[in-house]
Protein backbone atom coordinates (compact mmCIF):
# COMPACT_ATOMS: atom_id res chain seq x y z
CA UNK A 1 0.00 0.00 0.00
CA UNK A 2 2.68 2.31 0.92
CA UNK A 3 6.45 2.19 -0.03
CA UNK A 4 8.80 4.35 1.70
CA UNK A 5 11.58 6.82 -0.07
CA UNK A 6 15.03 7.59 1.02
CA UNK A 7 14.32 10.68 2.95
CA UNK A 8 11.26 8.69 5.27
CA UNK A 9 8.38 9.96 3.36
CA UNK A 10 5.87 7.50 1.52
CA UNK A 11 4.13 7.33 -1.14
CA UNK A 12 1.53 5.54 -1.24
CA UNK A 13 -0.76 4.20 -4.38
CA UNK A 14 -2.16 1.06 -5.96
CA UNK A 15 0.54 0.17 -8.69
CA UNK A 16 -1.44 1.05 -11.33
CA UNK A 17 -0.68 3.24 -14.13
CA UNK A 18 -1.73 7.34 -13.99
CA UNK A 19 -2.16 9.89 -15.79
CA UNK A 20 -1.23 11.75 -13.72
CA UNK A 21 1.86 14.18 -13.47
CA UNK A 22 4.58 12.41 -11.21
CA UNK A 23 6.15 15.80 -10.99
CA UNK A 24 3.42 17.92 -9.41
CA UNK A 25 3.70 16.46 -5.61
CA UNK A 26 2.46 18.02 -2.23
CA UNK A 27 3.28 16.41 1.05
CA UNK A 28 0.38 15.71 3.62
CA UNK A 29 1.24 15.09 7.31
CA UNK A 30 -1.56 13.08 9.60
CA UNK A 31 -1.93 13.91 13.38
CA UNK A 32 0.42 11.58 14.19
CA UNK A 33 3.37 13.29 12.49
CA UNK A 34 3.88 10.43 9.61
CA UNK A 35 4.58 12.63 6.19
CA UNK A 36 2.56 11.47 2.93
CA UNK A 37 3.73 12.15 -0.72
CA UNK A 38 1.22 12.39 -3.06
CA UNK A 39 0.07 13.57 -6.28
CA UNK A 40 -1.75 17.00 -6.77
CA UNK A 41 -4.54 15.53 -8.53
CA UNK A 42 -5.30 13.11 -6.09
CA UNK A 43 -4.85 15.46 -3.29
CA UNK A 44 -7.53 17.72 -5.48
CA UNK A 45 -10.17 14.93 -4.52
CA UNK A 46 -10.17 16.68 -1.24
CA UNK A 47 -12.01 19.67 -1.71
CA UNK A 48 -10.61 20.92 1.58
CA UNK A 49 -7.20 20.75 0.15
CA UNK A 50 -7.98 21.33 -3.07
CA UNK A 51 -9.67 24.73 -2.08
CA UNK A 52 -6.45 25.29 -0.10
CA UNK A 53 -4.34 24.85 -3.26
CA UNK A 54 -6.28 27.52 -5.14
CA UNK A 55 -5.68 29.74 -2.05
CA UNK A 56 -1.83 29.27 -2.58
CA UNK A 57 -2.28 28.12 1.25
CA UNK A 58 -0.15 24.88 -0.05
CA UNK A 59 3.69 25.47 0.54
CA UNK A 60 6.76 23.44 0.48
CA UNK A 61 6.17 22.48 3.93
CA UNK A 62 2.75 20.83 2.59
CA UNK A 63 -0.80 20.08 4.37
CA UNK A 64 -0.99 19.48 8.44
CA UNK A 65 -4.19 17.29 8.89
CA UNK A 66 -4.51 17.03 12.74
CA UNK A 67 -7.43 15.40 12.38
CA UNK A 68 -6.55 12.49 10.23
CA UNK A 69 -4.48 9.66 11.70
CA UNK A 70 -1.94 8.03 9.51
CA UNK A 71 -3.50 4.77 9.34
CA UNK A 72 -6.77 6.26 7.39
CA UNK A 73 -4.58 8.90 5.90
CA UNK A 74 -3.01 5.88 3.95
CA UNK A 75 -6.16 4.16 3.22
CA UNK A 76 -7.97 8.14 1.63
CA UNK A 77 -4.97 8.66 -0.43
CA UNK A 78 -5.49 5.05 -1.60
CA UNK A 79 -8.74 5.48 -2.82
CA UNK A 80 -7.74 8.79 -4.17
CA UNK A 81 -4.91 7.22 -6.17
CA UNK A 82 -7.11 4.69 -7.41
CA UNK A 83 -10.21 6.95 -8.54
CA UNK A 84 -8.07 9.34 -10.38
CA UNK A 85 -5.82 6.95 -12.61
CA UNK A 86 -9.05 4.96 -13.44
CA UNK A 87 -10.20 5.93 -16.95
CA UNK A 88 -13.68 5.67 -17.94
CA UNK A 89 -13.43 2.35 -19.75
CA UNK A 90 -15.98 -0.43 -19.30
CA UNK A 91 -13.49 -2.97 -17.35
CA UNK A 92 -11.73 -0.39 -15.26
CA UNK A 93 -15.08 0.68 -13.87
CA UNK A 94 -15.57 -2.38 -12.89
CA UNK A 95 -12.32 -2.71 -11.61
CA UNK A 96 -13.02 0.48 -9.50
CA UNK A 97 -16.31 -1.28 -8.01
CA UNK A 98 -14.61 -4.66 -7.04
CA UNK A 99 -12.39 -1.97 -5.35
CA UNK A 100 -14.60 -0.41 -3.74
CA UNK A 101 -16.70 -3.34 -2.58
CA UNK A 102 -13.10 -4.83 -0.53
CA UNK A 103 -12.14 -1.23 0.20
CA UNK A 104 -15.28 -0.81 2.55
CA UNK A 105 -14.89 -4.46 3.84
CA UNK A 106 -13.37 -3.33 6.90
CA UNK A 107 -13.92 -3.34 10.83
CA UNK A 108 -16.78 -0.64 11.90
CA UNK A 109 -14.54 1.88 14.04
CA UNK A 110 -12.20 1.65 10.58
CA UNK A 111 -14.85 2.75 8.61
CA UNK A 112 -16.34 5.03 11.09
CA UNK A 113 -12.75 6.42 10.80
CA UNK A 114 -12.84 6.85 7.14
CA UNK A 115 -16.11 8.48 7.06
CA UNK A 116 -14.85 10.80 9.81
CA UNK A 117 -11.62 11.87 7.40
CA UNK A 118 -13.77 11.93 4.04
CA UNK A 119 -16.16 13.96 5.89
CA UNK A 120 -12.67 16.33 7.05
CA UNK A 121 -11.20 15.85 3.75
CA UNK A 122 -14.76 16.94 2.14
CA UNK A 123 -14.28 13.50 -0.02
CA UNK A 124 -17.54 13.30 -1.40
CA UNK A 125 -17.60 10.09 -3.60
CA UNK A 126 -15.26 8.12 -0.06
CA UNK A 127 -17.57 9.84 2.07
CA UNK A 128 -20.85 8.29 -0.13
CA UNK A 129 -19.69 4.98 -0.69
CA UNK A 130 -18.94 4.79 3.11
CA UNK A 131 -22.46 6.26 4.31
CA UNK A 132 -23.84 3.88 1.67
CA UNK A 133 -22.08 0.94 3.50
CA UNK A 134 -23.51 1.88 6.89
CA UNK A 135 -27.25 2.00 5.64
CA UNK A 136 -26.71 -1.30 3.73
CA UNK A 137 -25.72 -2.37 7.12
CA UNK A 138 -28.80 -1.49 9.02
CA UNK A 139 -31.11 -2.03 6.01
CA UNK A 140 -34.05 -4.49 7.44
CA UNK A 141 -32.55 -4.91 10.59
CA UNK A 142 -34.64 -4.01 14.09
CA UNK A 143 -34.15 -1.36 16.43
CA UNK A 144 -32.71 -3.80 18.76
CA UNK A 145 -30.64 -5.33 16.02
CA UNK A 146 -29.03 -1.72 15.32
CA UNK A 147 -28.74 -0.80 18.52
CA UNK A 148 -26.31 -4.19 19.74
CA UNK A 149 -24.32 -3.16 16.00
CA UNK A 150 -23.54 0.29 17.17
CA UNK A 151 -23.85 -0.11 21.06
CA UNK A 152 -26.49 2.19 21.92
CA UNK A 153 -28.04 1.05 25.18
CA UNK A 154 -31.66 1.16 25.11
CA UNK A 155 -32.51 4.11 27.87
CA UNK A 156 -36.49 4.02 27.69
CA UNK A 157 -38.06 2.25 30.31
CA UNK A 158 -40.65 -0.61 29.08
CA UNK A 159 -43.68 1.64 29.27
CA UNK A 160 -41.79 4.82 27.14
CA UNK A 161 -41.10 2.49 24.68
CA UNK A 162 -44.20 1.15 24.65
CA UNK A 163 -46.02 4.23 24.59
CA UNK A 164 -43.60 5.31 21.53
CA UNK A 165 -44.57 2.23 19.94
CA UNK A 166 -47.90 2.88 19.83
CA UNK A 167 -47.71 6.31 19.40
CA UNK A 168 -45.28 6.14 16.14
CA UNK A 169 -47.41 2.21 15.34
CA UNK A 170 -46.09 2.64 11.09
CA UNK A 171 -43.01 2.35 12.16
CA UNK A 172 -42.80 -1.12 13.28
CA UNK A 173 -44.94 -2.97 10.86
Amino acid sequence: MATTTADGSKVVGGGEKSNVDDGKMITLFSSDGERFEVTQEAAAMSQTIHHMMEDGCVDDEGVHLPNVGSEILAMVIEYCNRHVASSSSEKEEEDLRSFDDGFVKVEQHTLFDIIRAANYLDVKQLLDLCCQTVADSIKSKSVEEIRALFGIENDFTAEEEAEIRKENQWAFE
